[in-house]
């Protein structure tokens, strides 16, 4: 069997009959995507890690939770326990703190991945923190629109709104985010008078 040969559906068609193969390709193919959302929600890459494979593991023990008749596409659905498993993890994570600028040098430093392993600046760190802040509807759609680059409409979907609601929710996290970064440059300018 050839990855290229199968679309999501076939794939889960035959994940659904115990085929090891078909979930090997299904997870290959989407691991990295999963992973960045995963990633961008908790904020901590091994944690990131644990959340995705979870997810995979369950939906490999689970396959039937997934149905082609429920009308959405498997990356949809899959975003969707994606999202919804971070959450769980950091409902239950026994401290929920904030990311100093350090944190998030380190966790984009030179022991991230190649796709994060760029050089962070201040300006960077402070606006991941500021993303961070933000409540928690406007993050997610941030982080599907923006960082995963899903089109609104898929967003939308994978959050359960409508695409005026997601516009809406985006509206508000650019401006919080835009009037959090003037705040913080005006503190700095004032603080090197």
């Amino acid at each position: 069997m050839t990855e290229e040969g199968h679309d999501d559906k076939d794939l889960m068609t035959l994940i659904q009959t115990g085929d090891h193969q078909a979930f090997s390709i299904l997870v290959k193919r989407h691991t990295q995507i999963f992973f960045n959302l995963a990633f961008r929600t908790v904020h901590n890459e091994s944690d990131a890690q644990d959340v995705v494979q979870n997810c995979f593991l369950k939906l490999w023990q689970k396959p039937h939770m997934w149905s082609d008749k429920k009308g959405a596409k498997f990356t949809t659905w899959f975003y969707r326990v994606v999202l919804n498993a971070c959450e769980d993890f950091r409902r239950n994570k026994a401290r929920h703190t904030h990311k100093d600028i350090t944190d998030y040098a380190e966790i984009y430093g030179e022991h991230a991945s190649q796709e994060r392993g760029l050089i962070v600046t201040e300006e960077q760190a402070e606006l991941e923190s500021a993303i961070a802040d933000l409540p928690e509807r406007q993050k997610k759609a941030l982080n599907l629109v923006v960082y995963q680059e899903l089109k609104q409409k898929e967003a939308a979907d994978v959050l359960g709104v409508g695409v005026k609601a997601l516009e809406s929710l985006l509206s508000r996290a650019k401006s919080t985010l835009r009037a959090r970064m003037t705040h913080k440059q005006e503190r700095k300018n004032y603080a090197t008078r």
